[in-house]
């Protein structure tokens, strides 16, 4: 159960590989790696629907680790990042993002204070080489950085019953021991692992981070603790319609580095008045000036489907923009997608979709698209 060393041919495999394998997972290509996309017996839509009513339990592995020890680490990736991180209280955690000098995104992450001078990076997968040159320019020379991608194993439990399933493992979960981006060392069947609570889904969740030889028993673990409560395996497919159906931007698509915060609406995980971070000046200045396309959400009236790359036009023909992310909702049982599109086009407007020469209006809307949030619980 060891990972494809980076130097090897082929996609690399997570720490769970044989076991997903054995519970029916059906892989794709994702950023190098062969992940799960679904699994046999009901597929993305069923396990779409364990995570909205019960517990979905995702191997996440190929997301990266970078860990920095020492004292400083904290303060340079505030400097660094977008997002105020020097005050970042012991044991919680922080969406943010790493910008170039233009305001474009590098990538998106999840800054985990873990420890007294112990942090974790969590990056995109694709993305990981190149945070991980960024932070170390620069770096304070007390401060350790390294990148063990490949020998971590992230897991996703996700779901209105998460809470309830860990708990029966023995992890507190309470608001008061875990309150939402918490995270703390805990044993999983005897093994240790740093549990959060965090997730890409819009239901409460967990996210649990162990060593790759140990990744096994926390796998066996929850999904037998789960049994009872309807946890089944998930795979990236259902989990990319469950962030769609948030509005969660995945990075390639919906940011990019075309694409800046002020554009995605992500200006909430910027520190404005932070003295310094990558791309501080050119994210003010379109602050400043007001973006020329925002990111909003498209919903048809019926299963039509937005994809990426599709036309976006206003009622008069006009292009106003594209599509950068599109499903269908099982919650909703309609097409609904993200798209960037020209100022001021916003919720409330119509616009027309080119699904394959074929016009199809859909609304304009702020998403979410669906009642969920992973605080609640």
């Amino acid at each position: 159960m060891t990972t494809t060393s980076p130097d090897s041919p082929g996609p690399r495999t997570s720490p769970l590989h044989l076991l997903t394998s054995q519970a029916g997972a059906r892989y794709a290509p994702f950023a190098g790696w062969s992940m799960p996309l679904d699994y046999a017996g009901g597929g993305a839509v069923a396990e779409h629907d364990a995570v909205r009513s019960a517990v979905g339990v995702f191997d996440v592995s190929h997301l990266g680790t970078l860990s920095l020890r020492g004292p400083g680490g904290l303060a340079h990736l505030d400097r660094l990042l977008t997002a105020p991180l020097a005050d970042l209280p012991l044991h919680t955690a922080r969406y943010t993002l790493l910008c170039d000098e233009s305001g474009g995104v590098v990538d998106d992450m999840i800054v985990y204070h873990r420890g007294v001078d112990d942090v974790l990076v969590v990056p995109n997968a694709s993305n990981t080489a190149a945070v991980r040159a960024a932070v170390a320019v620069g770096l304070p020379a007390a401060v350790r950085l390294a990148d063990p991608h490949g020998s971590r194993a992230i897991l996703a439990v996700q779901g209105p019953g998460s809470a309830a399933l860990l708990a029966d493992l023995g992890v507190a979960t309470d608001d008061d021991a875990l309150p939402y981006l918490g995270c703390a060392g805990v044993s999983v069947a005897g093994v240790a692992a740093l549990v959060a609570r965090s997730g890409y889904t819009g239901e409460r969740g967990y996210e649990l981070i162990t060593d790759a030889a140990d990744a096994g028993a926390v796998w066996s673990a929850v999904l037998g603790a789960g049994a009872a409560r309807g946890a089944r395996p998930a795979g990236l497919a259902a989990r990319d319609i469950l962030r769609t159906e948030m509005g969660y931007p995945l990075h390639g698509q919906d940011l990019s580095a075309t694409i800046t915060p002020v554009q995605a609406r992500l200006g909430w995980a910027v520190g404005w008045d932070k003295p310094a971070f990558a791309g501080r000046d050119a994210l003010l200045a379109e602050r400043a000036a007001g973006p020329a396309r925002r990111l909003w959400g498209l919903r048809a009236a019926d299963r039509s489907i937005p994809r990426p790359g599709m036309a976006v036009r206003d009622l008069e023909g006009r292009g106003i923009g594209a599509v950068t992310s599109g499903t269908f909702s099982p919650t909703l049982g309609v097409g609904v997608g993200l798209a960037l599109l020209a100022d001021p086009v916003g919720p409330g407007d119509e616009v027309l979709v080119d699904l394959r020469g074929r016009d199809v209006a859909m609304a304009v809307v702020r998403p979410p698209f669906v009642d969920a949030d992973p605080r609640r619980g």
